[in-house]
């Protein structure tokens, strides 16, 4: 698991300096986004990942790397959004903004570390088209639980949700980054 440990700091270093990028360029524009907003615009990137493996081919110029580092930094985004709400304001500073981020990643990392404890880094396993189904899944079920309100009966709530996906999309990356270099 130490190795598991170690990619997953890799990529999230990786996802970090593209949202630092974005953040000098656009700032945090994306605090106006309500949290459905947020929700369709990862929806917009796992379905167009998914689109690329169905149809093995693409037509604009990023690749599917770029879409999963897409999904982990709106996914932090939409759980900063999930804790302080929408703003029409710049009202986060340069260092909230990746303070909240690297929490958020550091939370998603903590599940991450517990669940690949219990279930043996099956994920390991997998396919990344599976990992594309089940962030699809959590999306719908995400949109589920924001048509209810926010309120679940006996599921796990919106938060979870947002950090599953972010697990997911990192072993994407992992065998992106590091299972390439294998072949």
């Amino acid at each position: 698991m130490e190795k598991t440990s170690q990619q997953y700091d890799k990529v999230v270093d990786i996802c970090k300096a593209v949202f630092e990028k974005k953040m000098k360029d656009y700032g945090i524009a994306w605090r106006i986004l309500r949290l459905s907003s947020m929700t369709d615009q990862i929806y917009i990137k796992a379905q167009r990942i998914r689109s690329i493996e169905e149809k093995g081919k693409q037509q604009v110029d990023d690749d599917i790397r770029s879409e999963f580092i897409g999904i982990i930094n709106y996914c932090s985004m939409a759980l900063i959004q999930y804790e302080l709400g929408p703003s029409e304001n710049e009202d986060l500073s340069r260092e909230q903004t990746i303070d909240m981020y690297t929490k958020s990643l550091k939370t998603a990392k903590d599940l991450m570390m517990r669940k690949n404890h219990d279930y043996g880094e099956a994920w390991r396993n997998m396919r990344i088209s599976s990992y594309t189904d089940l962030i699809l899944m959590k999306l719908k079920r995400i949109k589920q639980i924001e048509d209810n309100e926010g309120k679940t009966l006996v599921s796990e709530g919106i938060d979870a949700n947002y950090l599953d996906m972010i697990n997911y999309a990192v072993f994407a990356l992992i065998k992106i980054e590091f299972e390439k270099k294998l072949m």
